[in-house]
């Protein structure tokens, strides 16, 4: 019996270092290029975050020769006072005998400094990993809160995405019928809010908000009144204004398409028009007013738009335009509304991975700084 052929071998997209088990499962299988872009992205990251505790105002005033010294030792005090004091005592025993093995020929000091060392790292990151298992458990609990499918919206199709800067957000993006299915008459209501914050404290808000809206949005009142009455409550739980919420609400009527929304001091959404006469381009939605939780008096108007077949509307939170590369440049709005300008007639899905690819290819390997969310509603 002739020996069976051997499989065919797949190329490689990148250089792999050879190596048993051991190797791979560290590295997890990935190629070269792809761990050193992550390398890359979280030394960036690290020293942004170490980097606003450094004066830099003292560091611009000394001779350009003396200030790599300085920021290096301004970093290390910065990281030494993110630990606890008995580690900070801890850690400079362990660089006390590391000091004194320079100068004797005793391994031992050596060792111990660096056991010290991987001791402290070993409670450092058995808490790490703590935290991390208890924000999993509060990002699974958040995403109970958002859809996890799009409605069916007749004449229409609707999706939506959101990429978290850490295990949790303080975006929110919604999409529901609170006053029955369209077969029954019932508008779709469409949101999209961004919490002041980020990580843990505005998750918590945004739970909040969303709960106080579902609550509102079911008694079947006024969109101007849904309105007053959010950002009532909302005064009531940001901290005297400083835990304010922007957000877009709106409802949409599938048998007239039309669109009743208001702006609480949100990204302006945008609307592609596909026709080619006089409504044509790009339609922002600006009317409303401040956000959420800075007064309780507030006033917010509520504005209207028509949408026709293949028009296209995108909501999105401020993640989207100021995403940044490498070279510190921020994606803008200007970039974002060309994107959509050049948006294919495709479904809201497709339409949607467009979009957001267009912002993967500008950011590259740079780690996401802010919470990325989009919501697109296209008409068929």
């Amino acid at each position: 019996m002739p020996p069976s052929a051997p499989p065919p071998v797949q190329p490689s997209t990148g250089r792999r270092i050879p190596g048993d088990g051991l190797w791979d499962r560290i590295s997890e299988g990935k190629e070269l290029g792809d761990l050193w872009s992550q390398f890359s992205a979280d030394a960036q990251a690290s020293y942004g975050f170490y980097g606003r505790d450094l004066d830099w105002k003292a560091i611009n005033e000394i001779p350009f020769w003396k200030r790599p010294i300085r920021i290096a030792k301004q970093i290390f005090w910065a990281l030494l006072m993110k630990l606890t004091p008995a580690r900070r005592i801890f850690l400079f025993f362990a660089l006390f005998l590391l000091v004194v093995s320079a100068f004797n020929s005793d391994v031992r000091y050596e060792l111990i400094a660096a056991l010290g060392f991987l001791f402290v790292l070993s409670l450092e990151l058995a808490d790490k990993v703590t935290m991390k298992r208890d924000l999993e458990i509060a990002r699974e609990i958040q995403s109970w809160l958002v859809p996890s499918s799009a409605p069916r919206v007749p004449g229409a199709n609707i999706a939506f995405r959101t990429r978290p800067q850490n295990s949790v957000a303080g975006d929110y993006y919604d999409a529901f019928y609170p006053q029955g299915s369209p077969l029954q008459g019932g508008k779709l209501f469409l949101a999209i809010a961004d919490v002041a914050g980020k990580s843990v404290p505005a998750a918590l808000l945004m739970a909040t908000f969303q709960a106080s809206l579902h609550t509102i949005a079911r008694v079947d009142v006024p969109l101007e009144e849904l309105v007053t009455r959010i950002n009532r409550y909302a005064c009531a739980h940001s901290l005297d204004g400083m835990r304010f919420t922007t957000a877009v609400l709106a409802e949409y009527d599938p048998a007239t398409r039309r669109l009743s929304y208001v702006n609480a001091g949100h990204n302006a959404p945008v609307i592609r028009r596909h026709n080619t006469g006089a409504n044509s381009g790009i339609e922002r939605l600006e009317v409303g007013g401040m956000p959420f939780g800075i007064s309780p008096e507030a006033t917010y108007q509520t504005g209207y738009v028509d949408l026709a077949s293949q028009d296209a509307l995108i909501l999105f939170t401020d993640g989207v335009v100021e995403a940044f590369n490498q070279q510190g440049q921020e994606f803008t709005d200007g970039r974002w509304v060309l994107a959509i300008r050049n948006l294919p007639d495709w479904d809201a899905e497709r339409s949607l991975e467009f979009l957001l690819q267009r912002v993967d290819e500008f950011v590259g390997a740079t780690r996401q700084f802010d919470d990325i969310t989009c919501l697109v509603l296209r008409c068929e």
